[in-house]
């Protein structure tokens, strides 16, 4: 996206009581008589995002409690360290069904399923919103959730070799039905040509499957597929299928880096840089003043205990980190394991940050960069690190639930688009047309 150009605007979901913020089930502004547990609440919040011309409203999921903190589940539970979090696929028909526009996205790991499973549920999940549906395909990286499924988590690079011929079979199995391929021909007896299905007879490393699928080819041939890796074959991943991506940098700096990696590597693979957004994460704090605003942004900080933001740390990178001093300078620490979010141990300013400040800032918000202000203010710094990194729009993340993602949609989003640097109008009917839309 050049700089100057319309954003495109995302809500970070769970089905759950928290999404980046361990905050969020016990902030005052969050009402409790909206069950998090039941389909009202998520009703509410896809048709305001979509009042508000979102692309997209996107779920997370883990499928596991972590006990990487401190070898417990006790954390985890305590401080509702993304934790309890239900199946976010089912809500994603139930969502089509009470909206019409607006993307419809779900994580889904690739990990413990064969993929004839995977191609078939997201074919009939993109029937069902009418082509709305997106997939965020994850590989798994923490070891609760290989034990779930009693197997052995696979180094990082193998569950990529994996992940690349997964996309490649479920891509095989859309194919497998020609667009026409469906007759319905009542007084020939004809409901489908048969030479315009196809097996598909695969055999590779990791999988074996015969096909063809048995769901006729759906409004955008499979989902759209988005991508949050980090580590190189996650960028390589992303690059390689992803009609989105999204990105956790704090600095402005730290994401133009990101965007140029991210862009290289597509053109390596044949791609246009057009061909994939890249939407970085934001958590905005709204205020009837800037002292207002900066306020609620110290009651919600405050909110959240240091060690419930190690303990999803801990999860997050697949290691403990009880065995770390609370002042050590993360970016000096050895571990491997810390590598691949080295551009989350710094201030905005760039000076290192210790382990506790990490944790700290880890459980307000995943490290995602808090912009806090009047609707004017924030709508200003929105732009202000859009233009500098570059990138295609925001991944937005609540601090309390409902309540916040109206009052963005009300008062930002029209600041936006007065100074037209947000659409007034969908112009697609798919998640890949939203993606595509430039004004």
């Amino acid at each position: 996206m050049a700089r100057g150009g319309k954003m495109h605007l995302a809500q970070f979901l769970t089905h759950g009581p928290t999404y980046h913020s361990l905050a969020m089930w016990r902030h005052p502004k969050t009402d409790p008589s909206w069950d998090w547990a039941r389909p009202g609440l998520y009703e509410h919040i896809a048709r305001t995002c979509e009042r508000g011309l979102f692309d997209m409203v996107f779920f997370a999921d883990l499928n596991y409690i972590s006990d990487t903190y401190q070898g417990s589940l006790e954390p985890s539970l305590r401080y509702a360290v993304q934790a309890p979090e239900h199946d976010p696929v089912p809500l994603l028909g139930w969502l089509g069904a009470v909206t019409e526009r607006i993307g419809l996205a779900a994580t889904f790991s690739v990990s413990n399923q064969h993929p004839f499973y995977a191609a078939r549920l997201w074919a009939t999940l993109d029937h069902m919103t009418s082509g709305r549906a997106g997939w965020n395909v994850v590989t798994s990286i923490n070891s609760n959730q290989a034990a779930n499924y009693g197997v052995e988590r696979e180094a990082t690079e193998r569950r990529y070799e994996r992940a690349h011929e997964y996309m490649q079979v479920c891509r095989k199995l859309w194919n497998s039905w020609d667009e026409d391929a469906v007759l319905l021909d009542r007084e020939g007896a004809r409901f489908a040509d048969a030479s315009k299905v196809r097996r598909i007879e695969h055999e590779g490393e990791f999988f074996r499957s015969r096909g063809p699928l048995n769901v006729v080819r759906s409004p955008q041939n499979g989902p759209a597929i988005l991508q949050a890796g980090t580590s190189p074959g996650g960028r390589d991943f992303a690059a390689r299928y992803a009609d989105a991506v999204f990105a956790i940098q704090p600095r402005a700096e730290d994401a133009g880096a990101y965007l140029s990696d991210i862009k290289e590597r597509m053109a390596s693979f044949g791609r246009p840089p057009e061909a994939c957004r890249i939407l970085f994460g934001m958590q905005p704090i709204l205020g009837e003043s800037e002292a207002h605003a900066r306020e609620k942004q110290e009651e919600h900080n405050e909110l959240v205990p240091v060690e419930g933001g190690k303990a999803i740390l801990s999860a997050h990178l697949n290691m403990d980190l009880a065995g770390i001093g609370d002042d050590d300078i993360m970016l000096e620490r050895p571990e491997p394991e810390l590598v691949r979010m080295r551009t989350r141990f710094r201030r905005k300013d760039g000076t290192p940050m210790t382990l506790a400040e990490v944790a700290r800032r880890h459980g307000q918000s995943v490290s995602l960069p808090q912009f806090v202000g009047t609707p004017e203010s924030v709508a200003d710094q929105m732009e202000a690190f859009f233009d500098r990194a570059g990138g295609d729009g925001f991944m937005l993340s609540s601090i309390y639930s409902p309540g916040a993602i109206e009052e963005f949609v009300d008062r930002v989003v029209p600041i936006l688009q007065r100074r037209g640097r947000f659409r007034t109008e969908y112009k697609g009917r798919t998640q890949r047309e939203l993606l595509a839309q430039e004004d």
